[in-house]
């Protein structure tokens, strides 16, 4: 290479290198305002739609790894748009559409960055540590009134923070506060305060919002995550130090609720909210009933209700993720849909306990997405924008996984042919 080459090349790369730096910050700014959804659209959707466009644009690419997560996602959108032939009235339906395919390219768009940088797996979950600390901070302010107005931050008297709805709300903190406890049981003592501190407070914000799933989803992901733990390492010392600490954390949170239920005013709700079965779930034409009118009417329809239909017959939403694929995509949605949960949980498994730098993320994305799965027999996920950012997290961890070991594999010296 000349000198003036020389001199030419090191400001280029200095110019690419801000301009990764100022697209990871981007990047995490957008994750930061998932936590504040309370009309759409949303600052995140403005956000993100620019995003996605520019990033692509400028040749962001999808790789063979993150190329059928695309494809699913297209084919569930579409199984969507055919559902729109048999409605009556399609008011409401093409802008449904509109957002369940930018949600499908969000998780798109989040696997090929998360592919492109391992780096920026650290900025996506402090962003979303922050958001949710934030809006945490405000459904517990709201929850107590502890301002005039703060009544915005609640919904039936349960807090939401700055969402729509507190059954959004509450599994929104649970990644974050997944990320913390491992930053908890794996990092330097000194930092313990802060987490502890992120922990209490994401927690409260949960316990507020009355949601039972995400009550649940706590519950199984917290577990699960401790339980990947302890099979991950190999030293008993730390095996035994995870799970003492587990075991205080457990300890610390479970004091701070008892403290929270001297409320009256939080004790009374938590008492009818913990119940396992509501009346609006086993009454007549309630929940579970629902469900089963749903699918034995969605098996006459191939090509589905439409988007909102069943809500509008009988006053509630399907309230079942698996119902609504049915019912909003079709068939053809439904079959996808589970093709592609199967598909992500098979695979993250696969690669769940290899000692790698992403590998503390990858464990948090497949046990959420685990947790959603199961919680989505009474809950409809189809429209939680950090679902399908876990998605895109989980998938983008396999692509680094499959490109780490195509990259072992070229490193490898071609063993020489045996002599005859």
């Amino acid at each position: 290479m000349s000198a003036a080459a020389h001199d030419l090349s090191g400001p280029f790369e200095a110019r690419r290198s801000g301009a990764r730096l100022a697209g990871s910050a981007m990047i995490a700014f957008g994750v930061f305002l998932s936590g504040f959804v309370m009309s759409e659209p949303a600052p995140y959707e403005l956000m993100m739609v620019a995003q996605i466009a520019v990033w692509f644009l400028l040749g962001l690419k999808i790789s063979r790894t993150v190329a059928p997560l695309l494809a699913l996602l297209l084919i569930f959108n579409i199984g969507g748009l055919f559902s729109m032939l048999v409605m009556k009235d399609m008011s409401g339906a093409p802008m449904y559409f509109a957002v369940s395919t930018f949600l499908a390219l969000t998780s798109v768009f989040y696997a090929a960055v998360v592919e492109d940088d391992p780096g920026r797996l650290s900025l996506i979950f402090k962003a979303w540590v922050a958001a949710a600390t934030i809006t945490a901070m405000l459904g517990i302010l709201g929850y107590f009134h502890a301002f005039p107005g703060a009544a915005v931050f609640t919904r039936y008297d349960r807090a939401m923070g700055a969402f729509e709805d507190p059954n959004v709300f509450g599994p929104y903190l649970v990644a974050p506060l997944l990320y913390l406890l491992y930053r908890l049981l794996t990092g330097r003592l000194t930092q313990a305060p802060l987490l502890i501190l992120g922990l209490l407070i994401l927690t409260l914000g949960i316990f507020l919002s009355f949601s039972r799933a995400a009550w649940g989803l706590l519950a199984f992901s917290g577990a699960a995550l401790v339980l990947l733990m302890l099979l991950k390492e190999r030293s008993g010392a730390f095996r035994l130090n995870i799970l003492a600490l587990s075991i205080g954390a457990f300890v610390l949170l479970a004091l701070a609720l008892l403290i929270a239920l001297q409320f009256d005013q939080v004790s009374d709700l938590f008492l009818n909210r913990a119940r396992l079965v509501q009346e609006y779930d086993g009454a007549r034409l309630g929940r579970f009933e629902r469900h089963k009118i749903g699918f034995l009417m969605a098996m006459e329809r191939p090509l589905g209700l439409g988007p909102m239909v069943l809500g509008q017959m009988f006053g509630e939403d399907e309230h079942n993720i698996w119902l609504k694929s049915l019912t909003t995509y079709g068939w053809l949605g439904f079959v996808t849909y589970v093709t592609l949960i199967c598909w992500t949980l098979s695979m993250g498994f696969r690669y769940l306990l290899r000692e790698r730098p992403w590998q503390p993320y990858l464990m948090i994305a497949w046990v959420m997405i685990l947790g959603h799965a199961l919680i989505g027999n009474v809950i409809d996920t189809d429209h939680w924008r950090h679902f399908y950012l876990l998605l895109g997290v989980l998938w983008g961890c396999c692509a680094l996984e499959h490109r780490h070991q195509r990259a072992r594999r070229l490193a490898s010296p071609v063993p020489a042919p045996a002599r005859p």
